[in-house]
């Protein structure tokens, strides 16, 4: 089933992010090679493509896992969390309709 993890960054975490986006897209790229991963991206902060120094608010991720507690256990261990980028994850059962 795939589900929604939705998490909002620390205000002014953009050196954070920067350090910890390695290990973060490495976890991500390994949903990609099991063709788990439906979209992933943040969420800049200015209306742009490239917010620049004005960072981001958040990331969005839909991927498939067994079940939600497969999902919120995976999304408990993303880098941006040790790093104290994300303050807040919500992850939720998403059902794709297109």
């Amino acid at each position: 089933m795939l589900y929604l993890i939705y998490a909002e960054d620390v205000a002014n975490t953009l050196e954070q992010r920067l350090a910890a986006r390695p290990a973060h897209l490495a976890r991500m790229q390994l949903l990609k090679d099991a063709d788990r991963l439906v979209l992933a991206g943040p969420n800049p902060i200015a209306d742009s493509e490239d917010p620049g120094s004005a960072g981001f608010s958040g990331s969005v991720i839909i991927a498939d896992f067994t079940n939600l507690e497969e999902a919120k256990a995976w999304a408990s261990k993303d880098p941006y969390i040790e790093a104290g980028v994300y303050q807040n994850v919500t992850v939720k059962p998403f059902k794709r309709v297109f």
